[in-house]
């Protein structure tokens, strides 16, 4: 099923100078079918269940650092995830289990940090941040993984 991902901003990068207001990303699957005005997005994929957030959605992150402390690798990488990253570095996914973890949840294990960006038929992982920064929903590989509540 298609799913509309909206928010009053939508930005490609996070340092974006020209943000999409009341924005939206269109998924299907794993992909990004398209990025644009919400309108839009409706009008050209009617059948899409829409889910409206507060915010400024762009891509989800990488974790750069040591994974935050939990007691299994599942509920580290689950961590991970509650910050809007869906990638981490492997120099911090060495301990035992938790490269598997990371697989098992779609979570990207990286030899090092790249830039992120939505983009067209690009893997849909995002991440929608309130005004402070913090992750208000994580969708990973087209999953919603994190919502806060």
């Amino acid at each position: 099923m298609l799913t509309i991902h909206a928010a009053d901003e939508v930005r490609y990068v996070w340092d974006d100078p020209e943000p999409v207001k009341d924005g939206a990303v269109a998924v299907e699957g794993v992909r990004i079918a398209a990025v644009g005005p919400l309108a839009e997005l409706v009008e050209r994929f009617p059948g899409g269940r829409v889910r409206r957030w507060p915010g400024v959605l762009g891509p989800a992150r990488v974790h750069e650092g040591p994974l935050p402390d939990a007691p299994t690798p599942r509920e580290r990488i689950h961590a991970v995830l509650k910050l809007g990253a869906v990638a981490v570095l492997e120099e911090h996914a060495g301990a035992p289990g938790l490269r598997a973890a990371a697989e098992r949840n779609d979570v990207v294990v990286l030899a090092r940090s790249r830039p992120t960006a939505l983009v067209d038929l690009g893997r849909a992982d995002l991440a929608v941040l309130d005004d402070g920064g913090a992750c208000i929903a994580t969708v990973c590989a087209g999953r919603l993984v994190h919502r806060r509540r």
